[in-house]
């Protein structure tokens, strides 16, 4: 019999979970690696400002044009700043404040258009003009050099995210204390601490102004969401009120057509049998359609919904609905031209509800004004227009939260009857509803002689 030990073998080492704090110094250095190394010389260039805002639309049509350029013109400013900053501290040596001043103003420049390159040829930049001047009172940024990575520090920390900013200044504190530490002894001065606090404190406020941008953009974004679940709840909700009040339209005719058909025979000394045959033909469908009608539209319903014992509106009873926005304080005219006739009761009710949302919403959006509803019996259809003037006092008028739902369920009538439907202001700063509803010839005179 043979024993045979088996080992078990640890697992490798790079197997093991790691630390929380090893896996933040990992994230970090790729963090690092992303913002500042991957991309760096990518061409980004500084786009134009646009000329929508409070004083830009007020420029004069020449500065409107150059307006966009007004970015571009502010770093090239500051780049000259520098510039003349580093002339002062090479004044006795032409070759070098050339070549100094050279080395200050091009990182400047290059954030126009390659923002990081132009940090990292910043701090090299601030190493050869340290090492080539002779201040022994600043150290190890000269005038100029101060000046000019001030510059570069927020030009990219504008054009990039907060976290490339966060490793510009540690970057740059890492190279203050280097220098300082190892270089700076015979130096009188040092003006790494300034550096540090007054690039802090810029950076900080680019900072702030970028998450306060997001949050505006997210704040904006969401109050669109809103306002298109908002819309589309309020298109949902109509299409409910006219798929109820469809229902009880359409049920009310076919009852009565059922109805009909019943007593028809009865009307009739000795009747055929193939008549009394055909109306219980017609009962028979008109019962079997009310169900399925009731099955299909019903659905629709609350479950606390009660039919409503008064019939639905028509254009007979818009005499009602006037007085009682005048009793609101509207004044409120109307003009019906073109013969007089009922109208089939789907027009007529939508017709109906038309103008009470346009008279509703002058009531909210502009009291105080008047109005005046234009019917127009044509041979082909309905014409409505509601205008009202504008309000005497505009500027006293508070936004109202439901602007824009009316004319939604105003414009899903007027598309379920195939009509056509215009509203916005008017000429003289009121608002004009204009709807045009078709109605056959044939519906119209049989409704009529119903």
């Amino acid at each position: 019999m043979t024993e045979t030990t088996h080992t078990q073998t640890p697992p490798p080492e790079a197997g093991r979970p790691r630390s929380p704090e090893f896996r933040l110094v990992v994230d970090a250095l790729r963090g690092l690696r992303q913002d500042l190394f991957k991309g760096a010389f990518a061409y980004r260039p500084l786009p134009r400002m646009g000329v929508d805002g409070p004083i830009t639309r007020r420029l004069p049509g020449r500065l409107r044009e150059y307006a966009p350029w007004t970015p571009h013109a502010v770093v090239v400013a500051a780049g000259m700043v520098a510039l003349l900053a580093n002339g002062a501290t090479f004044a006795d040596n032409r070759m070098t404040q050339l070549v100094c001043g050279g080395l200050v103003l091009i990182p400047v420049l290059l954030t126009l258009v390659r923002p990081v390159v132009a940090f990292w040829l910043s701090l090299w930049a601030t190493a050869i003009t340290s090492t080539v001047g002779d201040s022994w009172s600043m150290w190890p940024w000269l005038p100029g050099s101060f000046i000019s990575h001030l510059v570069v520090l927020t030009v990219v920390a504008i054009r990039t995210r907060p976290r490339t900013a966060a490793w510009m200044w540690l970057l740059t504190g890492l190279y203050g204390f280097w220098s300082v530490t190892v270089l700076g002894g015979s130096h009188y001065d040092s003006n790494a601490a300034p550096m540090m606090v007054v690039s802090a404190l810029i950076l900080l406020a680019v900072t702030v102004r970028h998450t306060r941008r997001e949050a505006r953009q997210e704040v904006s974004a969401q109050q669109t969401v809103t306002a298109a679940e908002r819309s589309r709840r309020t298109l949902l909700e109509e299409r409910t009120t006219i798929a109820r009040e469809l229902h009880d339209v359409v049920a009310h005719h076919m009852s009565v057509v059922a109805i009909q058909a019943e007593a028809a025979p009865y009307r009739v000394e000795n009747p055929p049998p193939e008549l009394e045959k055909a109306f219980v033909t017609i009962r028979e469908n008109a019962v079997a359609a009310l169900a399925e009608l009731r099955r299909v539209l019903g659905v629709v319903r609350a479950e606390d919904y009660e039919a409503p014992d008064a019939p639905q509106p028509t254009l007979a009873d818009l005499e009602g609905l006037l007085a009682n926005v005048r009793e609101a304080g509207l004044d409120v005219d109307r003009v019906v031209t073109g013969a007089t006739r009922e109208l089939p009761q789907g027009v007529e009710l939508s017709a109906y509800r038309i103008v009470q949302e346009a008279l509703s919403n002058t009531l909210r959006h502009a009291p105080g004004a008047s109005a005046r509803v234009e019917i127009g019996y044509v041979l082909g259809g309905l014409g409505l227009r509601i205008v009202n003037a504008p309000p005497p006092a505009p500027a006293l008028i508070k936004p109202s939260p439901g602007a824009g739902h009316g004319i939604t369920g105003m414009r899903e009538r007027v598309s379920m009857l195939n009509g056509e439907m215009t509203a916005g202001p008017a000429a003289d700063g009121g608002y004009e509803v204009t709807v045009f509803l078709p109605v056959p010839v044939a519906d119209s005179t049989i409704e009529g002689g119903a």
